[in-house]
């Protein structure tokens, strides 16, 4: 690491805010979860049994918000480390903007998607009534992030992260202590007391950016150099096996939701204290359960370059790479197959057949796009 500031970093010291070198893991990881997402997203999809939500606490969600703080830290400190606030302020919000616009474009794409399939049942299944009843409010109300249809509301946290990020790395750069203490007492006060920001027509964000910014913040965390402590500790035996005992506790609340002989094994007391396990609030269990997921990750796969470039995982990465693009296309696939299931039926080979065609159009198009970029002279980009 270069040891040499620009004017506009000189009081920041090097080991505030140097971070490890990103490797192909944290694009695998996404990659993967946009295929999970995408599967999850067609409803009574067989195949989501293959995916993290039908086994614990928390699903592909928690990993692109953990993953995006992360690779926000690496790359952002290192603008900061070189170039200055200014330009790593610049590059954040641009970013930001930058995935506003995306989010735009997607509703405009979703709704005419919506139109094309005949509007119909899927007007209610999808949150868009309400914007061809009311069109100009709800175009003013989208422009606020507080109008998302179905499938498309995790994009506002993440412009919204974006934005904010330059305020957060400021704190991380003055003292770590205080950025992760200030994170977790609004997550804490989300938890007691509920806050949480407007959405329209009614009700708050689903994805509540008041709890949710305190994984995106422990992914900031998880990258810089004085978090030593915690990796030493994530890669230690007694962190494996704490991880494993609770994964398994996790796996028997959450098959007992489909095996009734199951939900007769959870004590009522037990029941009565992890109910309700809230996704929108971000909760604590949920939390725990990534953190469980992300220690056995560590444990089990390797960082070798070479082990994510074989065939085998090459469309996992391309996905992750461009993970921006390749998410608002899942949402769109995700309504094509809804619709086509609803035509031809139901049945479980469809099923498997609409699932598997979407991910393979998912990394066509990762493919193209990172030809695309190098052509460019672009690198990987940031969700």
């Amino acid at each position: 690491m270069v040891n040499a500031y620009p004017a506009g970093a000189a009081r920041v010291q090097p080991s505030e805010i140097d971070a490890p070198t990103r490797d192909l893991r944290l694009d695998a990881y996404r990659g993967l979860a946009l295929w999970f997402i995408f599967v999850d997203h067609i409803p009574h999809n067989i195949v989501s049994w293959l995916t993290l939500r039908n086994y614990g606490f928390s699903d592909a969600t928690e990993v692109f918000v953990f993953v995006s703080g992360y690779t926000c830290m690496v790359a952002y400190g290192d603008v900061l480390r070189r170039q200055g606030w200014l330009a790593a302020m610049v590059h954040a919000v641009r970013r930001g903007c930058q995935i506003y616009i995306a989010f735009l474009v997607l509703l405009v794409a979703y709704l005419v998607l919506v139109e094309a399939l005949g509007g119909g049942a899927y007007l209610d299944a999808t949150n868009t009534a309400v914007f061809f009843e009311h069109p100009a409010t709800a175009i003013v109300r989208a422009s606020m992030m507080q109008y998302t249809p179905v499938n498309t509301d995790v994009l506002p946290i993440f412009a919204l992260f974006h934005l904010t990020f330059p305020i957060l790395l400021w704190l991380f750069a003055r003292n770590t202590g205080i950025a992760l203490t200030l994170s977790a007492l609004l997550y804490l006060s989300v938890q007691i007391f509920g806050f949480n920001l407007p959405a329209w027509p009614r009700g708050e964000w689903f994805f509540n950016p008041l709890a949710w910014q305190m994984l995106f913040v422990f992914g900031m965390w998880a990258a810089r150099t004085d978090s030593a402590k915690l990796w030493t500790w994530a890669r230690s035996r007694a962190a494996l096996i704490l991880s494993i005992l609770y994964l398994l506790f996790s796996l028997i609340v959450a098959l007992s939701w489909q095996i009734n002989v199951l939900d007769g094994l959870l004590p009522g007391i037990l029941s009565r204290l992890i109910y309700p396990i809230d996704k929108s609030n971000l909760d604590p269990l949920r939390f725990l359960h990534f953190l469980s997921l992300a220690v056995v990750a560590i444990h089990l796969t390797p960082r070798d370059r070479r082990a994510w470039s074989s065939p085998w995982t090459t469309g996992i990465v391309r996905c992750g790479e461009n993970s921006l693009a390749i998410f608002c296309l899942s949402v769109l696939l995700s309504l094509l197959a809804s619709a086509t299931l609803d035509a031809t039926g139901s049945a479980i080979p469809m099923q498997i057949a609409v699932s598997l065609s979407g991910i393979a159009v998912m990394i066509a198009a990762a493919t193209l796009l990172t030809f695309a970029s190098r052509l460019g002279g672009h690198g990987s980009r940031l969700f």
